[in-house]
């Protein structure tokens, strides 16, 4: 029945093949690129409704609060692992003091939305502390506690190949940030190394020493909230040293660990799991063995250590509570059964704008994640400078400059509280978007 068909010679039909392969492979690469370079569209940052809410303080007109609040770059991805799709991130947010420059967060809950925020927060901070660097912020939705130390280089490696066009030394430096660490920023480093073709340290920071990193990096946020803390203490010495910590990764832990050397008592503190209370006071050492041998700090056997959950935790009486941890740990919701007289921001966004007015008007004072968690990004700042040039800086003078820079800020952002009355975060994004718009109209 098919013997009035035309045979069709096999060089047209692989002729043809060969067309429509390249057809859908330019399609394809225009599709991703198109992703890769999506604009954020309707994403609401939460500092959109702080700045309105402070704008005539800060003389701010609608078209600065536009473009303090718009991404310059939002890129997407899709990083595939395991025959599983992860949504990757980077969002590029303002550029005008210098390069880019974020962390990379590796954890299920990333989103849009939540790296954006992050990337607003970024900018604020580096104008606040004077580095001559711009915000930025990354993430993939990934479990990394889920991921084997293979599949976890691969994730770190695969993120570098999606976005390597968009990122260098001079562009755009990444850092580490929740679930990613020294180790993360190596195989970023060497995956960048192997794609451009030359060493290239300054890629990223927080790295190990021994490829590139800098002292003082790994303890950097504890390091530089503990130096706000002490500082603000100098004004209120009448506030004790008892110190309730939401968190026990990186900044939790190291944090706990200085403040027990300067004489403060953690009478609690808390992973993941949950938290653990003692009144008199828990040794550090002895519940860092227990986090590392038995995974969480609630494993801690003893008859004298009360275990609590996270809600209970928040609301102990304490002098000092340290949010260490995720963003929006305080809210409307709990925020009036805080008992804390002091709030030491180290995470991101830990307290919503909400409950941050209830916190003003109960009196209760707190110490900005903009300013109190800006450490890390002063040592990475340094590190990267060092990887420029070629000069290496010790321990003792990236601790003096670290130590140099908070208190300054500290000291501009009190200068202003004096005159106006506003809250000390108020007033530290007042310093910040000074700079910004200064810089801006150059």
């Amino acid at each position: 029945m098919f013997s009035n068909f035309p045979i069709i010679p096999a060089t047209i039909i692989t002729s043809i093949s060969i067309a429509l392969t390249l057809v859908t492979v330019v399609y394809f690469k225009k599709w991703k690129k198109k992703q890769i370079n999506k604009k954020t569209k309707n994403i609401y940052v939460h500092g959109e409704g702080f700045l309105k809410k402070i704008a005539s303080l800060a003389g701010l007109k609608s078209r600065d609060i536009k473009w303090l609040t718009t991404p310059e770059n939002s890129r997407h991805s899709t990083i595939n692992i395991n025959e599983q799709r992860y949504p990757a991130y980077r969002i590029q947010w303002n550029s005008t003091l210098g390069p880019y420059k974020g962390g990379i967060r590796f954890h299920p809950g990333v989103n849009e939305e939540e790296v954006a925020n992050l990337a607003f927060w970024m900018m604020i901070k580096t104008a606040l502390v004077d580095l001559p660097l711009g915000g930025a912020k990354g993430g993939v939705a990934i479990d990394p506690k889920r991921l084997k130390k293979e599949e976890l280089e691969e994730v770190s490696r695969a993120y570098m190949r999606a976005f390597h066009k968009y990122l260098g030394p001079q562009k755009d430096i990444g850092a580490p940030d929740v679930g990613t660490n020294p180790e993360v920023m190596a195989f970023m480093r060497d995956e960048y190394e192997k794609i451009v073709g030359k060493t290239t340290p300054g890629i990223v920071t927080g790295k190990p020493l021994k490829n590139g990193g800098s002292h003082v990096r790994v303890e950097a946020t504890a390091l530089g909230g503990s130096y706000v803390l002490r500082e603000f203490l100098k004004k209120h010495p009448k506030i004790g040293k008892n110190v309730v910590i939401q968190g026990f990764g990186n900044a939790g832990r190291h944090v706990a660990e200085i403040l027990e050397k300067e004489g403060f008592n953690i009478v609690a503190l808390s992973d993941s799991k949950g938290g653990v209370y003692l009144e008199s006071g828990i040794k550090i050492d002895d519940i860092i063995k227990v986090k590392e041998e038995k995974g969480s700090v609630v494993k801690f056997s003893s008859r004298k250590i009360k275990i609590i959950n996270q809600s209970e935790l928040l609301t102990l009486p304490t002098d000092i509570l340290i949010l260490a941890a995720l963003s929006d740990s305080v809210t409307k919701h709990n925020v009036g059964k805080v008992k804390a007289k002091v709030i030491l921001e180290l995470a991101n966004g830990p307290i919503t704008e909400e409950a941050d007015d209830i916190l003003n008007k109960n009196g209760t004072l707190v110490l900005p994640d903009v300013l109190a968690n800006a450490g890390g990004v002063i040592v990475s700042y340094l590190e990267w400078k060092q990887n420029i040039s070629g000069k290496s800086l010790s321990a003792a003078s990236i601790k003096k400059e670290l130590q140099e820079k908070l208190i300054t800020s500290l000291a501009k952002a009190w200068e202003k509280q004096e005159k106006n009355k506003a809250s000390l975060r108020e007033n530290a994004y007042l310093v910040a978007i000074e700079r910004l718009l200064k810089e801006r109209k150059k």
